[in-house]
């Protein structure tokens, strides 16, 4: 039995740093307590990510990447891209009503949707068979006007600034 007695829909969007570093967050914490955390990252297949090296040293954290480790083409994706993103929803239906995670974290979703890797009614319908018990967190820029409607927590993270612009790249154990 979930230790949740009632699990609500959160969604990070936003265009600034932080909204998968927040959903992470916030499953550390529920792990720390005992919960079952499920996160699956769309559009995501690069191995080096250090929640992932992470998951697999912390027993009831689950992490499973359902993308290449190249970008997508916006408006054109590969069959590749499509594939591994219907295999990621299927994971997430699974993962949702299951009954085996107290928490599933749908990383990079609103993107996918957005680059038609998803379709929006897709994920509504997951949003609408959630069992009461489960929380979903949903992460991603561009999130849907659907999904925000049903979500309980929304937070747009907002960019100020970014040190990318400065010329400094991506670095490993910070951004990724």
């Amino acid at each position: 039995m979930s230790p949740l007695s009632r699990g609500t829909v959160q969604v990070y969007t936003g265009k600034g740093k932080g909204k998968t570093t927040a959903a992470l967050g916030a499953a550390v914490r529920a792990l720390g307590h005992g919960f079952t955390v499920c996160m699956i990252q769309f559009m995501k297949g690069d191995p080096n990510y250090g929640e992932l090296l992470l998951a697999e040293k912390i027993p009831g954290f689950t992490i499973v990447q359902s993308g290449l480790p190249t970008f997508v083409a916006k408006g054109n994706p590969g069959k590749e891209d499509l594939r591994l993103a219907r295999e990621g929803m299927k994971l997430a239906r699974d993962a949702v009503t299951g009954g085996e995670y107290d928490i599933v974290i749908l990383d990079e979703i609103n993107v996918a949707i957005d680059y038609g890797l998803v379709s929006v009614k897709d994920v509504v319908d997951l949003i609408d068979v959630k069992p009461l018990r489960v929380e979903m967190i949903l992460t991603g820029r561009y999130a849907p006007s659907e999904i925000i409607e049903r979500a309980d927590l929304v937070s747009e993270v907002r960019e100020v600034k970014h040190h990318y612009h400065s010329g400094l790249e991506a670095r490993e154990g910070v951004e990724y």
